[in-house]
């Protein structure tokens, strides 16, 4: 089981060649974009080497944080669905070394995340 096959169940598969221009420059030397899921205005691209996590700020979405995590940081995952009277869902990551995981929420309405064998 990974955050991969977690996130596939709340979220739509973006079409990777459409991904060229805004990810080239940030890849490295090797590096090749494997899958990558949109959730609501936010993407999770996974690479052979690393996960980044796109979150769109503002009313717009033009502002964009990029956080770059690879595979060797993250010591473990959770992934906490939105129940009756939640507003979210949250997927939370821990990085070696750090103690307060990365967080991130999602509206009620993406809440179908589910694990996959």
């Amino acid at each position: 089981m990974s955050i991969f096959n977690a996130l596939m169940g709340n979220s739509t598969k973006v079409d990777l060649a459409k991904l060229a221009d805004e990810f080239g420059p940030l890849l490295i030397e090797g590096e090749q974009i494997k899958g990558a899921y949109r959730v609501v205005r936010d993407m999770f691209v996974f690479t052979n080497k690393r996960c980044i996590l796109v979150d769109r700020q503002g009313v717009t979405g033009r502002k964009t944080e990029y956080l770059s995590i690879p595979y060797h940081d993250i010591a473990r995952y959770a992934v906490e669905t939105a129940g009756s009277f939640d507003m979210d869902a949250e997927l939370k990551i821990w990085l070696r070394g750090d103690s307060q995981p990365i967080v991130k929420q999602f509206p009620k309405v993406a809440n179908t995340l589910r694990f996959t064998a």
